[in-house]
């Protein structure tokens, strides 16, 4: 299975949005999602998109993940080349490692260029014109 990850968002901290595309070996597109998550940092954005991703993979049983994003900060943390120091990222790098735990995953750094359909779809996510004052958001799967 092959995943594409990107989170946006819209100040910083701000409006989040994540994107994410699956597919099977034979690149056939399993799903599309595009998701309000909330208010929160880019790097923020960025775990939850990978966090979204794997949970909607596991509905597909993979046995091997290998998971892109354009994210350099994001994938170099993922492979234990970075230290996480923010705690609101360790507390989401932990809950990526329950949900590969039982996978053999690969996270790699794709030049932005590869990852246009995740982007597009992160900052589909997020409303032009939300605000801060409630308004909601439900996942849209394209």
């Amino acid at each position: 299975m092959i995943i594409y990850t990107d989170g946006a968002c819209f100040g910083n901290p701000g409006s989040m949005g994540v994107g994410i595309v699956i597919y099977d070996s034979n690149m056939k597109l399993l799903a599309e999602i595009s998701e309000y998550v909330g208010e929160g940092t880019n790097n923020v954005a960025e775990y939850t998109a990978v966090i979204r991703a794997l949970e909607t993979a596991k509905i597909y049983e993979p046995e091997n993940v290998e998971l892109r994003s354009d994210s350099e900060l994001l994938i170099n943390q993922l492979n234990g080349k970075y230290k996480i120091k923010d705690l609101r990222l360790r507390s989401l790098k932990r809950k990526i490692d329950e949900l590969t735990e039982n996978l053999k995953i690969k996270f790699v750094h794709i030049p932005r260029e590869q990852n246009k359909e995740a982007d597009k779809l992160s900052k589909a996510a997020v409303p032009k014109n939300y605000n801060k004052t409630g308004a909601k958001y439900k996942q849209q799967k394209l």
